[in-house]
Protein backbone atom coordinates (compact mmCIF):
# COMPACT_ATOMS: atom_id res chain seq x y z
CA UNK A 1 0.00 0.00 0.00
CA UNK A 2 1.39 3.37 -1.07
CA UNK A 3 0.15 6.37 1.38
CA UNK A 4 1.29 9.77 1.48
CA UNK A 5 1.19 11.93 4.69
CA UNK A 6 -0.75 15.30 4.16
CA UNK A 7 -1.72 18.24 6.32
CA UNK A 8 -5.15 17.37 5.87
CA UNK A 9 -8.00 16.37 8.61
CA UNK A 10 -11.45 14.85 8.56
CA UNK A 11 -13.01 18.33 9.67
CA UNK A 12 -11.52 21.29 8.13
CA UNK A 13 -9.13 23.50 9.80
CA UNK A 14 -7.42 20.55 12.31
CA UNK A 15 -4.16 20.03 12.78
CA UNK A 16 -3.35 16.20 11.69
CA UNK A 17 -2.19 14.24 9.28
CA UNK A 18 -4.09 11.45 8.17
CA UNK A 19 -3.08 8.58 5.11
CA UNK A 20 -4.54 9.37 1.52
CA UNK A 21 -6.62 6.04 0.74
CA UNK A 22 -5.84 5.42 -2.81
CA UNK A 23 -7.63 1.74 -3.16
CA UNK A 24 -10.60 -0.46 -1.74
CA UNK A 25 -7.96 -1.96 0.24
CA UNK A 26 -6.24 0.85 1.64
CA UNK A 27 -9.45 1.85 2.93
CA UNK A 28 -10.44 -1.39 4.80
CA UNK A 29 -6.62 -1.03 6.63
CA UNK A 30 -7.29 2.63 7.30
CA UNK A 31 -10.80 1.60 9.04
CA UNK A 32 -8.93 -1.50 10.65
CA UNK A 33 -6.43 1.08 12.06
CA UNK A 34 -9.03 3.27 13.16
CA UNK A 35 -11.28 0.72 15.29
CA UNK A 36 -7.55 -0.83 16.87
CA UNK A 37 -7.10 3.35 18.16
CA UNK A 38 -10.08 3.40 20.52
CA UNK A 39 -10.58 -0.50 20.71
CA UNK A 40 -13.69 -1.31 18.65
CA UNK A 41 -14.89 -4.23 16.36
CA UNK A 42 -16.72 -1.87 14.15
CA UNK A 43 -17.49 1.46 13.36
CA UNK A 44 -20.22 2.73 15.96
CA UNK A 45 -21.42 5.70 14.11
CA UNK A 46 -22.40 4.41 10.84
CA UNK A 47 -24.40 5.82 8.64
CA UNK A 48 -26.55 2.93 7.41
CA UNK A 49 -29.94 2.08 9.70
CA UNK A 50 -28.80 -0.87 11.36
CA UNK A 51 -30.96 -2.45 13.82
CA UNK A 52 -28.14 -3.50 16.24
CA UNK A 53 -27.43 0.53 16.86
CA UNK A 54 -30.80 1.28 16.91
CA UNK A 55 -31.24 2.85 20.74
CA UNK A 56 -34.75 1.98 21.52
CA UNK A 57 -35.61 4.98 24.68
CA UNK A 58 -38.67 6.27 25.90
CA UNK A 59 -39.72 7.78 22.89
CA UNK A 60 -38.65 5.26 20.24
CA UNK A 61 -40.61 2.17 22.59
CA UNK A 62 -43.59 4.31 22.73
CA UNK A 63 -43.51 4.69 18.93
CA UNK A 64 -42.92 0.93 18.53
CA UNK A 65 -45.57 0.02 21.05
CA UNK A 66 -48.27 2.14 19.44
CA UNK A 67 -47.11 0.56 15.75
CA UNK A 68 -47.30 -2.69 17.50
CA UNK A 69 -51.01 -2.33 18.85
CA UNK A 70 -52.39 -0.81 16.16
CA UNK A 71 -51.69 -3.30 13.73
CA UNK A 72 -52.78 -6.05 16.35
CA UNK A 73 -55.95 -4.45 16.44
CA UNK A 74 -56.07 -4.21 12.21
CA UNK A 75 -56.82 -0.27 12.47
CA UNK A 76 -56.07 -0.03 8.76
CA UNK A 77 -53.63 3.17 8.51
CA UNK A 78 -50.98 4.40 10.64
CA UNK A 79 -48.71 7.44 10.38
CA UNK A 80 -45.20 7.41 11.79
CA UNK A 81 -43.69 11.60 11.87
CA UNK A 82 -40.74 12.38 13.03
CA UNK A 83 -37.87 14.71 12.02
CA UNK A 84 -35.02 13.58 9.91
CA UNK A 85 -32.42 11.74 11.26
CA UNK A 86 -34.80 10.79 14.46
CA UNK A 87 -34.30 7.44 13.70
CA UNK A 88 -37.84 6.58 12.15
CA UNK A 89 -36.05 4.21 8.85
CA UNK A 90 -34.57 1.79 11.72
CA UNK A 91 -37.77 2.38 13.88
CA UNK A 92 -39.70 0.49 10.77
CA UNK A 93 -36.93 -2.10 10.39
CA UNK A 94 -37.33 -2.98 13.98
CA UNK A 95 -40.99 -2.63 13.55
CA UNK A 96 -41.51 -4.96 10.26
CA UNK A 97 -38.97 -7.92 11.98
CA UNK A 98 -41.33 -8.13 14.96
CA UNK A 99 -44.02 -9.15 12.23
CA UNK A 100 -42.43 -11.46 9.39
CA UNK A 101 -43.52 -14.93 11.34
CA UNK A 102 -47.03 -13.31 11.42
CA UNK A 103 -47.88 -10.96 8.41
CA UNK A 104 -46.25 -10.43 5.17
CA UNK A 105 -44.70 -7.41 4.56
CA UNK A 106 -44.07 -4.75 2.21
CA UNK A 107 -41.43 -1.32 2.67
CA UNK A 108 -41.55 0.88 0.04
CA UNK A 109 -38.96 4.50 0.12
CA UNK A 110 -39.18 5.07 -3.29
CA UNK A 111 -42.08 8.07 -3.29
CA UNK A 112 -41.44 10.05 -6.67
CA UNK A 113 -44.17 8.67 -9.30
CA UNK A 114 -47.54 8.56 -9.73
CA UNK A 115 -50.18 5.44 -8.73
CA UNK A 116 -49.46 3.01 -11.34
CA UNK A 117 -45.67 3.37 -10.19
CA UNK A 118 -46.07 3.18 -6.73
CA UNK A 119 -48.24 -0.37 -7.39
CA UNK A 120 -45.37 -1.49 -10.00
CA UNK A 121 -43.03 -1.03 -6.77
CA UNK A 122 -45.37 -2.91 -4.85
CA UNK A 123 -45.77 -5.94 -6.88
CA UNK A 124 -41.78 -6.12 -7.23
CA UNK A 125 -41.23 -5.62 -3.28
CA UNK A 126 -43.59 -8.74 -3.00
CA UNK A 127 -41.60 -10.85 -5.28
CA UNK A 128 -44.28 -10.09 -8.33
CA UNK A 129 -43.72 -8.98 -12.23
CA UNK A 130 -45.64 -5.70 -12.99
CA UNK A 131 -44.08 -5.06 -16.21
CA UNK A 132 -46.41 -4.16 -19.01
CA UNK A 133 -49.61 -4.33 -16.73
CA UNK A 134 -51.89 -1.84 -16.51
CA UNK A 135 -53.18 -0.61 -13.23
CA UNK A 136 -56.54 -2.88 -13.33
CA UNK A 137 -54.31 -5.69 -14.59
CA UNK A 138 -52.07 -4.89 -11.07
CA UNK A 139 -54.54 -4.49 -8.90
CA UNK A 140 -56.16 -7.80 -9.91
CA UNK A 141 -52.74 -9.35 -8.86
CA UNK A 142 -52.66 -7.79 -5.55
CA UNK A 143 -56.31 -8.92 -4.45
CA UNK A 144 -55.14 -12.54 -5.38
CA UNK A 145 -51.97 -12.34 -3.51
CA UNK A 146 -54.36 -10.85 -0.51
CA UNK A 147 -56.39 -13.63 -0.76
CA UNK A 148 -54.14 -16.15 -0.21
CA UNK A 149 -52.62 -14.60 2.68
CA UNK A 150 -55.90 -14.36 4.55
CA UNK A 151 -56.12 -17.84 3.57
CA UNK A 152 -53.16 -18.67 5.27
CA UNK A 153 -54.31 -16.85 8.38
CA UNK A 154 -52.40 -13.65 7.85
CA UNK A 155 -52.52 -9.84 6.76
CA UNK A 156 -50.02 -8.09 4.35
CA UNK A 157 -48.17 -4.64 6.14
CA UNK A 158 -47.27 -1.74 3.58
CA UNK A 159 -44.94 0.88 4.84
CA UNK A 160 -44.74 3.71 2.60
CA UNK A 161 -41.31 5.81 4.24
CA UNK A 162 -40.68 9.29 2.82
CA UNK A 163 -44.51 9.54 1.95
CA UNK A 164 -44.30 13.35 2.62
CA UNK A 165 -43.03 13.33 -1.26
CA UNK A 166 -46.32 11.81 -2.18
CA UNK A 167 -48.56 14.08 -4.38
CA UNK A 168 -52.28 14.25 -3.59
CA UNK A 169 -53.28 11.69 -6.71
CA UNK A 170 -50.51 9.34 -4.96
CA UNK A 171 -52.17 9.78 -1.46
CA UNK A 172 -55.36 9.37 -2.82
CA UNK A 173 -54.42 5.89 -4.55
CA UNK A 174 -52.95 4.73 -1.24
CA UNK A 175 -56.09 5.37 0.18
CA UNK A 176 -57.80 3.14 -2.09
CA UNK A 177 -55.44 0.68 -1.23
CA UNK A 178 -56.95 0.43 1.87
CA UNK A 179 -60.43 -0.47 0.07
CA UNK A 180 -59.03 -4.73 -0.12
CA UNK A 181 -61.28 -5.98 2.43
CA UNK A 182 -63.54 -8.16 3.42
CA UNK A 183 -67.44 -7.84 5.76
CA UNK A 184 -64.65 -8.91 9.18
CA UNK A 185 -61.84 -7.40 8.49
CA UNK A 186 -58.87 -5.14 7.16
CA UNK A 187 -56.56 -6.88 4.56
CA UNK A 188 -54.08 -4.65 4.35
CA UNK A 189 -52.42 -2.72 7.28
CA UNK A 190 -50.97 0.61 5.59
CA UNK A 191 -48.25 2.51 8.00
CA UNK A 192 -47.27 6.51 5.91
CA UNK A 193 -43.96 7.57 7.63
CA UNK A 194 -42.08 10.90 6.53
CA UNK A 195 -41.06 14.02 7.88
CA UNK A 196 -43.40 16.62 9.64
CA UNK A 197 -44.60 17.96 6.14
CA UNK A 198 -46.52 14.65 6.14
CA UNK A 199 -48.61 16.00 9.04
CA UNK A 200 -49.22 19.32 7.58
CA UNK A 201 -50.09 17.63 4.40
CA UNK A 202 -52.67 15.62 6.20
CA UNK A 203 -53.99 18.13 7.49
CA UNK A 204 -55.41 19.65 4.44
CA UNK A 205 -59.21 19.97 3.54
CA UNK A 206 -58.84 17.84 0.29
CA UNK A 207 -57.32 14.88 2.83
CA UNK A 208 -60.67 14.56 4.91
CA UNK A 209 -61.02 11.27 4.08
CA UNK A 210 -57.26 9.76 3.94
CA UNK A 211 -57.09 11.78 7.53
CA UNK A 212 -60.77 10.07 9.00
CA UNK A 213 -58.73 6.70 8.35
CA UNK A 214 -55.51 7.45 10.66
CA UNK A 215 -56.07 5.82 14.05
CA UNK A 216 -53.19 6.11 15.62
CA UNK A 217 -50.76 9.36 14.29
CA UNK A 218 -47.70 8.94 16.48
CA UNK A 219 -44.51 11.43 16.36
CA UNK A 220 -41.14 10.79 17.77
CA UNK A 221 -39.67 13.68 19.37
CA UNK A 222 -35.39 14.44 19.66
CA UNK A 223 -33.73 13.16 22.72
CA UNK A 224 -33.03 14.48 25.85
CA UNK A 225 -29.44 15.48 27.63
CA UNK A 226 -29.87 11.81 29.32
CA UNK A 227 -31.20 9.99 25.87
CA UNK A 228 -28.01 11.49 24.42
CA UNK A 229 -25.58 10.28 26.84
CA UNK A 230 -27.73 6.51 26.74
CA UNK A 231 -27.61 6.76 22.90
CA UNK A 232 -24.13 7.39 22.32
CA UNK A 233 -23.30 4.61 25.30
CA UNK A 234 -25.42 2.04 23.67
CA UNK A 235 -23.96 2.47 20.23
CA UNK A 236 -20.40 2.19 21.63
CA UNK A 237 -21.32 -0.75 23.66
CA UNK A 238 -22.81 -2.52 20.41
CA UNK A 239 -19.46 -1.65 18.72
CA UNK A 240 -17.62 -3.40 21.43
CA UNK A 241 -16.35 -0.55 22.95
CA UNK A 242 -15.57 -1.71 27.31
CA UNK A 243 -12.70 1.36 27.99
CA UNK A 244 -12.96 4.15 30.03
CA UNK A 245 -15.61 7.21 29.23
CA UNK A 246 -14.22 7.79 25.21
CA UNK A 247 -16.30 10.87 25.38
CA UNK A 248 -16.05 13.83 28.36
CA UNK A 249 -18.45 15.51 30.31
CA UNK A 250 -17.63 18.81 28.38
CA UNK A 251 -17.50 16.42 25.07
CA UNK A 252 -21.32 15.46 26.17
CA UNK A 253 -22.57 18.97 27.41
CA UNK A 254 -21.37 20.69 24.29
CA UNK A 255 -22.81 17.72 21.67
CA UNK A 256 -26.06 17.64 23.66
CA UNK A 257 -25.92 21.85 22.63
CA UNK A 258 -25.40 21.56 19.21
CA UNK A 259 -26.86 18.16 18.31
CA UNK A 260 -30.11 19.54 18.76
CA UNK A 261 -31.14 16.01 19.86
CA UNK A 262 -31.06 14.17 16.56
CA UNK A 263 -29.72 10.85 16.55
CA UNK A 264 -27.96 11.13 12.77
CA UNK A 265 -26.80 14.41 14.08
CA UNK A 266 -25.32 13.26 17.11
CA UNK A 267 -23.64 10.31 14.99
CA UNK A 268 -21.99 12.63 12.82
CA UNK A 269 -20.46 14.79 15.32
CA UNK A 270 -19.21 11.83 17.35
CA UNK A 271 -17.77 10.06 14.18
CA UNK A 272 -15.63 13.37 13.52
CA UNK A 273 -14.60 13.79 16.74
CA UNK A 274 -13.52 10.25 16.79
CA UNK A 275 -11.54 10.32 13.47
CA UNK A 276 -9.88 13.91 14.86
CA UNK A 277 -8.81 11.58 18.18
CA UNK A 278 -7.62 9.34 15.81
CA UNK A 279 -5.54 11.78 13.62
CA UNK A 280 -4.13 13.30 16.81
CA UNK A 281 -3.70 10.31 18.38
CA UNK A 282 -5.73 11.10 21.13
CA UNK A 283 -8.18 8.11 22.84
CA UNK A 284 -10.17 10.97 24.88
CA UNK A 285 -12.53 13.09 22.90
CA UNK A 286 -12.65 16.48 25.96
CA UNK A 287 -14.88 19.37 24.95
CA UNK A 288 -12.05 21.50 23.30
CA UNK A 289 -11.89 18.73 20.60
CA UNK A 290 -15.98 18.63 19.98
CA UNK A 291 -15.83 22.67 20.05
CA UNK A 292 -13.35 22.93 17.41
CA UNK A 293 -15.07 19.31 15.05
CA UNK A 294 -18.96 21.53 15.74
CA UNK A 295 -17.17 24.82 14.72
CA UNK A 296 -15.74 23.23 11.34
CA UNK A 297 -18.26 20.91 10.35
CA UNK A 298 -21.68 23.75 10.88
CA UNK A 299 -20.32 26.79 9.67
CA UNK A 300 -21.26 30.23 10.75
CA UNK A 301 -22.17 28.42 14.41
CA UNK A 302 -21.64 30.30 17.54
CA UNK A 303 -18.74 27.97 18.31
CA UNK A 304 -16.66 28.95 14.54
CA UNK A 305 -13.51 30.05 15.51
CA UNK A 306 -12.77 33.81 15.12
CA UNK A 307 -8.89 33.89 13.16
CA UNK A 308 -10.20 31.43 10.80
CA UNK A 309 -13.49 33.79 9.96
CA UNK A 310 -11.51 36.94 9.76
CA UNK A 311 -8.34 35.59 7.71
CA UNK A 312 -11.00 34.26 5.45
CA UNK A 313 -12.93 37.96 5.13
CA UNK A 314 -11.20 40.45 3.19
CA UNK A 315 -10.12 43.44 5.66
CA UNK A 316 -12.93 46.45 4.79
CA UNK A 317 -13.37 49.94 5.81
CA UNK A 318 -15.78 48.70 8.19
CA UNK A 319 -13.43 46.38 9.99
CA UNK A 320 -12.88 47.93 13.05
CA UNK A 321 -16.17 48.82 13.95
CA UNK A 322 -17.21 44.66 13.31
CA UNK A 323 -14.39 44.14 15.86
CA UNK A 324 -15.48 46.92 18.69
CA UNK A 325 -19.01 44.73 18.42
CA UNK A 326 -17.51 41.25 18.66
CA UNK A 327 -15.13 42.36 21.91
CA UNK A 328 -18.15 43.83 23.84
CA UNK A 329 -19.72 40.28 24.97
CA UNK A 330 -15.97 39.47 26.01
CA UNK A 331 -16.24 42.78 28.35
CA UNK A 332 -19.47 40.78 30.25
CA UNK A 333 -17.67 37.99 30.90
CA UNK A 334 -14.70 40.26 32.77
CA UNK A 335 -17.11 42.25 35.00
CA UNK A 336 -18.42 38.71 36.21
CA UNK A 337 -14.90 37.40 36.69
CA UNK A 338 -14.04 36.75 40.51
CA UNK A 339 -11.41 39.82 41.59
CA UNK A 340 -8.02 39.04 42.09
CA UNK A 341 -6.39 37.98 45.58
CA UNK A 342 -5.39 40.35 47.93
CA UNK A 343 -1.58 40.41 48.78
CA UNK A 344 -0.09 41.17 52.52
CA UNK A 345 0.56 44.42 52.23
CA UNK A 346 -2.86 45.89 50.86
CA UNK A 347 -4.60 43.47 53.50
CA UNK A 348 -2.09 45.07 56.47
CA UNK A 349 -2.85 48.90 55.20
CA UNK A 350 -6.76 48.02 55.19
CA UNK A 351 -6.06 46.89 58.71
CA UNK A 352 -3.99 50.22 59.62
CA UNK A 353 -6.73 52.06 58.04
CA UNK A 354 -9.94 50.59 59.97
CA UNK A 355 -8.15 50.68 63.19
CA UNK A 356 -7.03 54.06 62.54
CA UNK A 357 -10.93 55.28 61.90
CA UNK A 358 -11.99 53.68 64.73
CA UNK A 359 -9.23 55.06 67.50
CA UNK A 360 -10.68 59.06 65.67
CA UNK A 361 -14.08 58.10 66.54
CA UNK A 362 -13.66 56.92 69.77
CA UNK A 363 -11.58 60.08 70.90
CA UNK A 364 -14.03 62.17 68.83
CA UNK A 365 -16.93 61.24 70.81
CA UNK A 366 -15.36 61.51 74.26
CA UNK A 367 -13.59 64.74 73.34
CA UNK A 368 -16.56 66.75 75.34
CA UNK A 369 -16.03 65.10 78.39
CA UNK A 370 -12.66 64.89 78.40
CA UNK A 371 -12.43 68.79 78.51
CA UNK A 372 -15.00 69.16 81.39
CA UNK A 373 -12.74 66.46 83.92
CA UNK A 374 -9.45 68.76 82.60
CA UNK A 375 -11.28 72.15 83.54
CA UNK A 376 -12.69 70.26 87.06
CA UNK A 377 -9.08 68.87 87.65
CA UNK A 378 -7.58 72.51 86.85
CA UNK A 379 -9.91 74.65 88.94
CA UNK A 380 -9.59 72.96 92.12
CA UNK A 381 -5.95 73.40 91.32
CA UNK A 382 -5.90 76.74 91.46
CA UNK A 383 -8.37 76.97 94.44
CA UNK A 384 -6.03 75.00 96.79
CA UNK A 385 -3.39 78.06 95.81
CA UNK A 386 -5.40 81.02 96.53
CA UNK A 387 -7.56 80.02 99.30
CA UNK A 388 -5.69 78.85 102.19
CA UNK A 389 -6.51 75.67 104.23
CA UNK A 390 -7.66 76.29 107.92
CA UNK A 391 -6.04 75.41 110.77
CA UNK A 392 -6.79 71.98 112.47
CA UNK A 393 -9.35 71.83 115.65
CA UNK A 394 -7.96 69.82 118.36
CA UNK A 395 -10.76 68.11 120.20
CA UNK A 396 -10.54 68.81 123.96
CA UNK A 397 -10.96 65.42 125.87
CA UNK A 398 -14.64 64.64 126.54
CA UNK A 399 -15.24 64.68 130.66
CA UNK A 400 -18.33 64.34 132.70
CA UNK A 401 -17.52 67.06 135.17
CA UNK A 402 -18.01 69.67 131.86
CA UNK A 403 -20.85 68.68 129.76
CA UNK A 404 -20.52 71.49 127.60
CA UNK A 405 -16.92 70.87 126.21
CA UNK A 406 -18.66 69.45 123.34
CA UNK A 407 -21.03 72.07 122.10
CA UNK A 408 -17.89 74.73 122.68
CA UNK A 409 -15.79 72.50 119.93
CA UNK A 410 -18.66 72.69 117.38
CA UNK A 411 -19.23 76.48 117.72
CA UNK A 412 -15.99 77.16 116.97
CA UNK A 413 -15.49 75.14 113.99
CA UNK A 414 -18.90 76.81 112.95
CA UNK A 415 -17.42 80.26 113.57
CA UNK A 416 -14.42 79.45 111.45
CA UNK A 417 -15.99 77.50 108.27
CA UNK A 418 -18.53 81.06 108.50
CA UNK A 419 -15.16 83.29 108.48
CA UNK A 420 -13.41 81.51 105.58
CA UNK A 421 -16.64 81.60 103.37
Amino acid sequence: MSEANIPISPVAGAPASIPVVESTGDAHRVERIFLEHYGLNEQPFGVTPDPRFLYLGPKHRQALTALTYGTELNRGFLTLIAKPGMGKTSLLYQYLGGLRNNARTAFLFQTMGDARDLMRYLLADLGLDGTGKDLPEMHATLNQVLMEEMRAGRRLILVIDEAQNLDDKALEFVRLLSNFETPWMKLMQIVLAGQPQLGEKLAQPSMAQLRQRVSFSIRIEPFTREEIDAYIDHRLWVAGYSGLSLFTVGARMLLAEHSEGIPRNISNLCFCAMSLGWATKVKTIDREMMRDVIADVAPGSSLEKPNEKSDASPKTAEEPKQQVVQLAPRHAVLTTAEPPARTWLTKFSLAGALLFSLGWAGFHFNFDRRIEYSWRDFAATVKSFVVPAPSPVLAAPVSEKNPDLPLQGKASLLDQSRGSN
